[in-house]
């Protein structure tokens, strides 16, 4: 995997956070981790800031078509307008 497969940022959750699969909405200071995997997917994963375990965001993973950087540009928007983001499609 190259750095061209992956970015990770630090992100504000908005008011209502970023929905994950296993424990729900989580919000605060977060860090998304956005990776290219096989068959043209995009997965999604959230963690607290300086935390050892990641969650799946919400709708993950999702098929890119084209720019994952893009997608990655836009899970950080979601997280940061809150109200329960999930992946983007």
């Amino acid at each position: 995997m190259t750095r061209a497969d992956r970015w990770q940022e630090e992100v504000l959750a908005g008011p209502g956070g970023a929905m994950t699969e296993e424990v729900g909405v989580i919000t605060g200071p977060l860090t998304l981790r956005t990776t290219v995997v096989a068959g043209g997917l995009v997965r999604f994963d959230v963690q607290y800031k300086d935390a050892d375990e990641w969650y799946t965001l919400t709708g993950s993973p999702r098929a890119h078509h084209g720019d994952p950087a893009a997608l990655h540009a836009a899970a950080l928007a979601a997280i940061r307008a809150g109200g329960g983001a999930v992946a983007p499609g």
